[in-house]
């Protein structure tokens, strides 16, 4: 059967009137947000559609993670290499976090967006007022769950991390004994991606929904509001993209046409729907399918959901730092040397703002608190940016997922497991022959419909 898949798949020519998912996507973009333009009440009455797709896509998440990490750790027999893997991935989160803070600090100070902007209130934050975000040590204890189900009822992607390693490491000190459980892990992740291949046909329904809500609330005239913040968010975006990981992809020897290649549906689904999750399935497909090793693909993407956010990080930075210019004629100019402070805070409470809903406000709002004290400013400030935040939200999750994306292949390119024939035929008839001839018929359809 295999055999002759393998003769007719890559025969197959896509027909015109059946794009590629890449391209139903964008389609599905641009409809959106023109029916959100010419008729706002059907733009919010088709966002229904949005929370059905990401509904469907939060549900692969957890049983995709679970059975990745298990098949990828257990199967790979050395438990040594978890552990190095494990500190390889920490270290480039943390030194491309800390550029990307850098970059955003360097552009807000150069831009200076929020000179002249009035702080006097904005939209409703009671609910980001109410939340606190997490301190170290209560990172450390949430990171451990009391139990896995709950974990995945509500989605929490680090504890589910955390309960299926230690489950691995455990697996695989059962040897032989539990091969069942193996076989059943790796059929597991086998309908997971078939699974995440149907729920893709929805993604342009799904997007479009989410940019015609977006359209049809704020309308074209929210891009006049706080224009200079958003622009100023994005050329720092692009800066961080071009020559971070630009030198990154050069120094780890990335094919870089090929990556961009497999980021490009994952990287476009999280732009229009403002969610890191919504695009984590087919992510991690794509990176198996380019070369990336399953074991690393399961730990590094769904640990860099948590700690490494470049996006938001810079995107922390800049808001900081906007609220505070906004402020400067009641508090007076805040010195560098006291922003590379709020900086270093910002390091460190950005590390515990995993699944919190509308996180980086909360972290934003807490860190404002400390640093303008005595006033209610930093809360005004939030409530300002509030407003326009999910169109800077859409660049800031985009960039997170491009960073994770990229993380995998460094840590399996460092790991010397970068698989370069793979790389090689992403995306084209051989790469359906490979993956076939593996036995593995999700990614061969995955890369058809590709």
């Amino acid at each position: 059967m295999i055999k002759s898949q393998t003769n007719q798949m890559p025969a197959q020519r896509r027909p015109w009137y059946r794009p590629s998912l890449t391209t139903q996507i964008l389609i599905g973009l641009v409809l959106g947000g023109l029916l959100g333009y010419l008729s706002p009440k059907w733009g919010n009455n088709v966002y229904f559609l949005r929370d059905i797709f990401l509904n469907l896509i939060k549900s692969i998440i957890a049983p995709l993670i679970f059975s990745t990490l298990v098949v990828g750790i257990a199967g790979g027999g050395d438990l040594k290499k978890v552990g190095r893997m494990g500190a390889k991935a920490i270290l480039y989160f943390e030194i491309v976090t800390t550029i990307a803070l850098f970059i955003g600090l360097g552009i807000v100070n150069l831009t200076k967006p929020g000179l002249n902007v009035a702080l006097v209130g904005g939209s409703d934050i009671s609910t980001l007022v109410k939340t606190q975000p997490q301190g170290f040590r209560d990172l450390l204890v949430h990171i451990f769950p009391a139990s896995v189900i709950d974990s995945m009822v509500r989605g929490d992607v680090l504890q589910i991390v955390a309960f299926s390693v230690l489950f691995a490491m455990a697996v695989s000190a059962m040897g032989e004994r539990a091969a069942p459980i193996m076989r059943g892990c790796d059929a597991l992740a086998q309908v997971m991606f078939k699974f995440t291949n149907y729920v893709m046909m929805f993604a342009p329904i799904g997007v479009g929904a989410a940019m015609a809500h977006t359209i049809a609330t704020n309308g074209l005239g929210v891009l006049k509001n706080l224009a200079w913040l958003i622009g100023s968010l994005y050329l720092a975006l692009v800066i961080l993209i071009v020559f971070v990981f630009g030198a990154v992809m050069l120094i780890a020897r990335v094919p870089i046409r090929k990556f961009l290649q497999a980021v490009r549906e994952p990287f476009t689904i999280a732009f229009a729907t403002t969610s890191s999750e919504s695009a984590l399935p087919k992510a991690m497909e794509n990176m198996e399918r380019l070369g990336v090793p399953r074991r690393i693909v399961g730990f590094v993407m769904p640990t860099g959901y948590s700690f490494n956010l470049d996006g938001t990080t810079l995107y922390l930075a800049m808001a900081s730092v906007f609220v505070a210019q906004a402020a400067e004629p009641v508090i007076g100019h805040m010195s560098f040397g006291r922003q590379i402070v709020m900086m270093l805070t910002l390091m460190i409470t950005s590390k515990g703002v995993a699944g919190v809903p509308r996180a980086a406000l909360v972290i934003l709002l807490a860190t404002l608190n400390g640093f303008l004290s005595g006033t209610n400013l930093g809360a005004i400030g939030v409530a300002v940016i509030f407003g326009v935040d999910e169109l800077m939200d859409m660049g800031r999750t985009s960039v997170n997922v491009l960073g994770n994306c990229l993380a995998t292949v460094v840590v399996a390119r460092w790991e010397g497991e970068f698989d370069d024939k793979k790389a090689r035929v992403f995306g084209t008839p051989e790469e359906i022959k490979r993956e076939l001839a593996a036995g593995d018929v999700a990614l061969a359809e995955a890369a058809a419909e590709g």
